[in-house]
């Protein structure tokens, strides 16, 4: 199967699919270009929002109005209808690093991490959750150069993470931690892990940077389904749509240049398989 391109966003590092059940859109940011993203599927309509400080990770709140915003340096509130932003707190104000990857738990916790700002190969992140009363707890999963693939099983018992460069997907039993084990391994010459969603029967899909390829793995770890992608850089994933029959991918163009014609754009494919509802933020409602 192939994905097609739906808007051609010309993102220099797009991330962070969303798809927001409340409104009917779906949400990315262009990390590197500080920009907030929205596509209305009801009248193929796309608009973009500027941000104080490079925008990594988000997700809708319970109070619709808003969006939880992971910044670069610190955790905040978004008015989507102002634009006021309401600064929660710093993460690692004290480390060369920039909040990645985050995705909410089935509670409506915001489960995230962290990487390196200048060297990714450097495991110096860390992986954290807030909570609904604004509490943030550093989770025992270890340091991490590049926080990738947070996603959660259908019943929330399973947390699947990676740090990138390992390329190694691994999952743990949560909110335990407990059996930290390794998911996939990719072993292939191309493709890191890079974002992932869970879909309705537990199937985790997986945009593989420099693979240019969506990966769906079973329960048990192996691959079922594959998605092309015309591009070479896919980030992330999220399914959305009235029925959460379509999968939406975001991209990348740094490093490529001019070679990549629609690179950082958004791409869907429909896999034949649903997604769910996935929980918003419960700290703002």
């Amino acid at each position: 199967m192939k994905a097609r391109l739906l808007v051609d966003s010309q993102c220099t590092l797009g991330e962070g699919a969303t798809w927001c059940a409340a409104s009917g859109r779906f949400w990315w940011t262009d990390i590197e270009g500080s920009t907030l993203w929205r596509y209305d599927p009801r009248d193929h309509s796309s608009e973009s929002f500027a941000m104080p400080e490079r925008l990594a990770c988000f997700t809708p709140c319970a109070d619709a109005r808003f969006l939880l915003l992971g910044l670069a340096s610190r955790l905040a509130f978004y008015e989507i209808a102002t634009g006021e932003i309401e600064t929660i707190m710093e993460v690692e104000a004290d480390l060369p690093t920039r909040l990645n990857d985050g995705r909410c738990d089935r509670e409506g916790r915001f489960v995230f991490g962290t990487k390196h700002d200048v060297d990714d190969a450097q495991p110096v992140g860390a992986f954290y959750r807030l909570n609904a009363d604004l509490s943030l707890e550093r989770l025992p999963l270890g340091d991490c150069a590049i926080s990738n693939s947070i996603g959660f099983s259908p019943d929330g018992a399973t947390m699947y993470y990676c740090d990138s460069p390992t390329r190694q997907i691994r999952a743990c039993d949560y909110p335990s931690f407990d059996n930290d084990r390794v998911f996939v391994e990719l072993t292939d010459a191309s493709g890191v892990p890079d974002g992932s969603i869970v879909d309705a029967d537990g199937g985790l899909w997986n945009a593989q940077w420099g693979g240019a390829r969506v990966v769906r793995y079973g329960r048990d770890g192996r691959e079922t389904a594959r998605i092309d992608v015309p591009t070479a850089q896919p980030s992330c994933a999220a399914f959305g749509g009235a029925d959460f029959g379509t999968l939406y991918v975001t991209s990348a163009r740094i490093g490529l240049g001019e070679t990549d014609a629609h690179a950082g754009g958004v791409f869907v494919a429909t896999p034949g398989a649903r997604g769910i509802a996935e929980a918003v933020f419960a700290g703002k409602a």
